[in-house]
């Protein structure tokens, strides 16, 4: 597949239902839990609610080729408001053209547009592939780790 410019849209209600099968790839990838109603049901929060973030398609040549999930925070330590890049997944047959790279800067752009100055992601250590654009990115290793306590 050759080199194509990536187009990008809000995700809307409407887009759910096609957006949960890349969603379940993503997650069993990542050895996440995924539960339709649930993931259906923030999904339907977070496009109804701007202030939460952004559900946002990528597209090639208009065929859904992936997505990714904003997530908007606040941070004294970063400056203020910062964002998580919470999901970025790429349909396998769309990799290795450019999307990947191409949401990033989208999502910088999304970012900057929301007065965010910084945007945090994690990766889980054996996506080398996944590390490897990042790094490129500009993205950066902290020596701390993430801890997580479910509430």
């Amino acid at each position: 597949m050759q080199a194509a410019a990536a187009t990008f849209r809000r995700a809307t209600v409407a887009n759910v239902a096609a957006l949960l099968p890349l969603m379940q790839d993503f997650c069993s990838f990542e050895r996440i839990a995924f539960d339709v109603p649930t993931r259906t049901a923030l999904l339907e929060r977070l496009i109804s609610d701007e202030r939460l973030g952004r559900l946002v398609l990528i597209l090639h040549e208009e065929r859904l080729a992936g997505y990714f999930v904003l997530g908007f925070g606040f941070s004294i330590e970063f400056g203020g408001r910062d964002a998580l890049l919470d999901e970025l997944y790429v349909v396998p047959e769309f990799r290795g053209v450019g999307l990947g790279t191409a949401a990033l800067e989208h999502a910088f752009t999304l970012c900057r547009d929301a007065g965010i100055s910084c945007l945090h992601l994690e990766a889980d250590n054996f996506n080398e592939r996944a590390h490897q654009l990042y790094l490129r990115e500009g993205f950066k290793d902290h020596e701390r780790h993430l801890m997580t306590k479910w509430l």
